[in-house]
């Protein structure tokens, strides 16, 4: 079980249309894997395997405005590739911003996501 720490954000959670599209999505477009609990609810595993950093929510509600998730990439622009081709909208960039690129894209249910890149 991996250290949890005071204030640190532990889990994150979307609120998704529709949790196999999403799961296929995510999946091809970043590699991220899931537990299954069931067709309610999957959570997404961390890089390393060993626990859980959020989880797809086809009970909630999308919504805009929310807090903006950042992902970081070693490539940015095959991130951009790989989210254009599993289906993911690019909304904005890639930009410059101080200390590197990033670009933000919408899931299939419409959430807005960022990925970042160092320069």
């Amino acid at each position: 079980m991996s250290e949890r720490r005071h204030h640190a954000i532990d889990y994150v959670e979307l609120a998704v249309t529709d949790l196999e599209e999403c799961k296929r999505f995510y999946s091809e477009a970043c590699g991220w894997r899931f537990n299954d609990y069931g067709p309610m609810y999957a959570g997404i595993r961390s890089p390393d395997g060993g626990s859980e950093v959020g989880g797809l929510n086809p009970n909630g509600e999308v919504r805009g405005g929310g807090p903006l998730v950042l992902l970081y990439s070693e490539d940015l622009d095959r991130t951009v590739e790989a989210v254009e081709r599993a289906g993911g909208r690019v909304l904005k960039g890639p930009y410059a911003f101080p200390g590197g690129r990033r670009f933000h894209f919408a899931d299939p249910s419409g959430n807005e996501l960022g990925v970042y890149a160092d320069a």
